[in-house]
């Protein structure tokens, strides 16, 4: 009689769950912080944090040091799961690493910080506790919270600029930020699918540091929460905050805000009313100057003004959806878009005045605006096309 031998239990298949927390820190030029924010980072998560697999670090890196590689090598004396990405080239500022981090990552739940230790890694367990307590999908680290401090930043003019930057933001975004009174944080938490929303619709363009002000903006979290925390100083290195990008928050800012149609067309209003400022004193210089007659005068003042608007349209209206033709394409067709306006203009002023009876100031007025908004449906849906995310 044969007799057979039970067959071994089969062995389970290990499904690896994402895990709960993703640190994406951005880092350039921080190789003298690594080692003591990783030690920190270790000593304010929970014990079992790394064996359960519930939180990871993700370094992305755009220094010009050996940052990379003392990642590297702190990672191996880390219980946490850490990594590093360098960038080759850094797109977007240390808000575009903060970005291509997100997306390199699979937690319900991202944290961004800084790896100066200007942000206390010990805070990481209550921005999370606080998101979860209270629904919401954003999570701020606030300095102007009650009980926060804004004593690291490095003298006055620092404390000026962070406290100007936030006023501004908060001026310009009021219903987005009414409950974030600290826009310039780079310190906060946030759940993966208000990203993926932001992602879903024209996409996230950050532009600069602030990253934050660009996650608010355009992904629009249902429910904000605050937590005050002391901002330290420095532990190594130098601060990044320079002249330059506070100009580019300024540019961020006015892409951010021209964003929405409605506001392109108020943007697209204002330049062409100031280029009536280059047009006449174009056309006063040709008249008084030259004697020109003003009918071929006020032709070339026209050029003066559409050149005038083009530029500004162009470098700050639509800069961030300018790559479909070259700048002198893009240059001729506003030009013959402008000089059209005229050929639109006259028999319709003539249709309102003769046909319609109205009276002809009126009757221009009335041609101005409806030529207004032609032009710039022309230029919003075609010479400038919204690109796709």
């Amino acid at each position: 009689m044969t007799t057979s031998s039970p067959l071994p239990a089969p062995t389970p298949s290990v499904v690896t769950a994402p895990p709960a927390i993703s640190l994406v820190v951005p880092t350039f030029n921080e190789a003298a912080n690594i080692d003591e924010l990783l030690s920190r980072i270790c000593a304010a998560l929970p014990p079992d944090a790394a064996g359960a697999g519930a939180v990871d670090v993700l370094f992305v890196d755009d220094s010009t040091d050996n940052t990379p590689e003392v990642v590297r090598d702190a990672a191996l004396r880390c219980p946490i799961p850490v990594a590093v990405h360098h960038r080759p080239q850094p797109h977007g500022g240390l808000g575009g690493a903060v970005v291509e981090g997100i997306a390199r990552t699979t937690a319900s739940w991202i944290v961004v910080m800084d790896a100066d230790l200007q942000h206390p890694p010990g805070l990481i367990p209550e921005l999370i506790a606080a998101g979860e307590r209270t629904g919401a999908e954003l999570v701020v680290a606030s300095r102007y919270a009650e009980g926060g401090s804004r004593r690291g930043l490095a003298g006055g003019y620092r404390m000026l600029v962070s406290g100007a930057s936030t006023l501004v933001a908060k001026a310009v975004f009021p219903r987005a930020l009414h409950a974030v009174s600290d826009p310039m944080s780079g310190f906060f938490a946030i759940r993966r699918e208000a990203v993926e929303r932001g992602l879903s619709g024209e996409g996230l363009r950050p532009l600069g540091y602030k990253i934050l002000l660009e996650l608010a903006v355009r992904c629009r979290p249902r429910g904000v929460a605050e937590l005050p925390y002391e901002f330290g100083e420095r532990f190594a290195g130098e601060s990044k905050s320079t002249v330059k990008e506070g100009l580019r928050f300024l540019r961020h800012l006015a892409l951010l805000r021209t964003a929405e149609s409605r506001a392109r067309m108020i943007a697209f209003g204002l330049v062409g009313a100031s280029g009536f400022l280059p047009n006449l004193a174009v056309l006063w210089l040709l008249i008084h100057g030259t004697g020109m007659h003003y009918v071929p005068a006020e032709v070339i003042a026209n050029q003066a003004g559409l050149l005038w608007n083009f530029l500004i349209i162009d470098s700050l209206v639509y800069r961030d959806h300018r790559r479909q033709h070259r700048r002198s394409l893009r240059m001729l067709s506003f030009g013959a878009l402008g000089n059209a306006d005229l050929v639109v203009r006259i028999p319709l002023l003539a249709i309102l005045v003769t046909a319609a009876g109205i009276p002809p100031v009126p009757a221009t007025a009335l041609s101005l605006v409806v030529v207004f908004a032609l032009r710039f449906v022309v230029v919003d849906r075609v010479l400038y096309r919204r690109r796709q995310a």
